[in-house]
């Protein structure tokens, strides 16, 4: 919990400092409070003590009560003010610093934690410090205090004191030993029930499909049951503080009595008066020293999940990305003197992942020249996304180099890099918004605006990536045309018609790179032939990679590379791989009749 205070900033430090000083000065007008209780009680005592010294006595009691509560007041303000601000930035580092994740990174947190950890243990987090923070500081500085004040007042009341703290301290002490290891497994939990509740929702359809909603709900029920148990075992325990608190103030306030009665009873007629005056004081200062401890127990309420919960953010928050920037911003330059723009090459490239032994890929070569098509294929499972993924840098080499423009893609900014690149995924993603929104994805300042290229995101421009892409014939049937309202995930849409949103965002940017992840697997043969041909025409300038299953998608490649168990077994162009590459003649074969074969 203490590392995680590097993170607040200097103004809080200094609205933490006053409420510092407003905590002190509650104690002070807190404790003050017994001996003016004194004085009032001697002077109630005393024959011929004045009405107006009574009064005088009762006022100066009042206005310390009204400072302690206007203390107490102004302290949880800032507090309240700081928990909020510093929640707010642990929110946005945490977000800021999960962006930056390659896959690498996000494989160490699942979805379900990551979502835990930004909402549920921040605001752990921002319980402890608008609440906790203040008993923790108030607690022992009140409790310290209150012994100074009592010392010497009383040995034998000092005892029954001391004896009371020693059994609140092996209470609190036993108590935590107990429920520390559940705080620190009711965080696990929560991830779970979080991942069972996402897996529930975004697989709903496949759970209906299969009439799995039963056993989907023996899952959830199992997750909530072991959170609840948890948090009932921690609840259990830590409900025993408040009676043990309250048994052990109440039994030393019976024994200050006790004690101040015994010595009363036993004093001479001029202690009798001393006695009951410091017995007054005596009573007040113990329960004093008792609620000191009784926030404390508050304290060790909130401290563990805060402390837990701190730990699990720093994890996010200490993770560095294995994918870090270079310093150029731009390419090479040609023997002519003129700047390389969408050329790409694998010189021997390799590739394992970081939880894997065996190679991904090993001694991968091809050069793809700005503006050709360069496609992959292979059977399933051959490196084809993973070799693809390497140009936008989600993953680094192992070794040999990626080449954009003639520089290592390590040496480029990301966003340099990225700038170059239009980027079609296996898995098409939509953003909950507009049609518009969508393809023009990137925009800062929305539609009308510069774009990442420099490009403009209006009306036209979109049109235009959308007429590419093929996706015109149901963006027009839309009720508002690139207006339309797209929903979280795409869910008013079909899988085809996503994944030609998905093209038209790549073909928006106008990228010197086109990569696409087998990216028309959900397109019917006339609209994947279409796509294509109008990619070929209006990206013509443009470098397409080209991840396929289907023979047809890239029959017309410039370059096919086929891969087989990460290597690379041949490339060419179509005809050429029929005639000396088995692996693409197999492929081929299982595709296409013989008359496709033989044209």
């Amino acid at each position: 919990m203490i590392r995680i205070c590097k993170y607040l900033s200097k103004a809080e430090w200094g609205q933490l400092f006053v409420g510092l000083l407003l905590i002190v000065a509650q104690i002070w007008f807190n404790l003050e409070l017994p001996d003016y209780m004194a004085d009032i009680t001697r002077l109630v005592e005393t024959p011929g003590s004045e009405m107006h010294d009574v009064w005088v006595a009762g006022g100066k009691m009042l206005a310390v009560s009204l400072g302690a509560v206007i203390c107490m007041a102004l302290t949880g303000l800032i507090t309240a003010r700081v928990g909020a601000s510093f929640s707010r930035r642990l929110r946005s580092l945490e977000f800021e610093r999960v962006e930056s994740f390659g896959p690498a990174e996000m494989n160490r947190f699942s979805t379900a934690s990551l979502i835990t950890r930004s909402t549920n243990d921040i605001t752990q987090i921002q319980m402890f410090v608008t609440m906790g923070l203040m008993l923790l500081v108030q607690s022992p500085i009140m409790a310290v205090w209150a012994v100074c004040k009592i010392a010497g007042k009383g040995f034998d009341w000092t005892i029954a004191t001391g004896v009371a703290v020693v059994i609140l301290l092996v209470a609190v002490a036993v108590l935590m030993a107990m429920v520390m290891p559940k705080f620190k497994a009711m965080q696990a939990l929560t991830d779970n029930i979080n991942r069972v509740s996402r897996e529930n929702l975004t697989g709903l359809r496949v759970v209906r499909a299969y009439n799995a909603e039963r056993y989907q709900e023996a899952k959830f029920d199992k997750a909530n049951d072991e959170l609840t148990g948890t948090q009932l075992f921690t609840n259990r325990a830590m409900s025993v503080m408040m009676p043990l608190m309250n048994t052990v103030m109440n039994g030393l306030m019976l024994a200050v009595y006790w004690i101040g009665a015994y010595l009363i009873d036993a004093a001479g007629m001029m202690d009798k008066l001393t006695l009951f005056s410091n017995m007054v004081v005596f009573s007040s200062y113990s329960v004093q020293v008792i609620m000191s401890f009784l926030m404390m127990s508050m304290v060790f309420v909130l401290w563990p999940r805060a402390d837990v919960s701190a730990k699990r953010i720093l994890e996010v928050l200490d993770t560095e990305p294995t994918v870090t920037d270079g310093e150029r911003t731009d390419g090479a330059k040609d023997a002519a003197g003129r700047e390389l723009r969408g050329e790409v090459e694998f010189r021997n490239v390799g590739f394992t992942y970081p939880d894997s032994r065996e190679p991904m890929l090993e001694h991968v070569s091809f050069k793809a020249e700005p503006g050709q098509t360069v496609a992959f294929i292979g059977s399933t499972g051959s490196g084809k996304s993973t070799l693809v993924n390497l140009v936008p840098r989600f993953y680094d080499v192992t070794e040999g180099q990626v080449l954009v423009d003639g520089v290592d893609v390590r040496d480029y900014t990301l966003t340099a890099l990225r700038d170059k690149i239009g980027y079609v995924p296996q898995r098409s993603v939509m953003f909950k918004g507009t049609v518009a929104g969508n393809v023009a994805y990137g925009d800062k300042t929305g539609i009308g605006n510069a774009g990442a290229n420099g490009n403009t995101a209006s009306a036209e421009s979109v049109r235009a990536a959308i007429d590419v892409a093929r996706a015109g014939e149901f963006v027009d049937k839309m009720p508002r045309g690139i207006d339309s309202d797209i929903a979280q995930g795409g869910s008013n849409v079909s899988g085809g018609q996503k994944q030609r949103l998905s093209i038209a965002r790549a073909v928006w940017r106008h990228p010197e790179i086109l990569v696409f992840d087998d990216s028309f697997s959900a397109l019917d043969f006339r609209t994947d032939r279409e796509v294509r041909e109008a990619l070929a025409k209006e990206c013509a300038d443009s470098t397409k990679l080209i991840v396929a299953q289907r023979i047809g998608t890239i029959m017309h490649a410039d370059r096919i590379v086929v891969l087989d168990d990460g290597h690379v077994v041949g490339q060419g162009t179509h005809r050429e791989l029929l005639d000396n590459c088995e692996v693409y003649r197999e492929i081929a074969e299982s595709q296409l009749s013989e008359s496709e074969l033989a044209a």
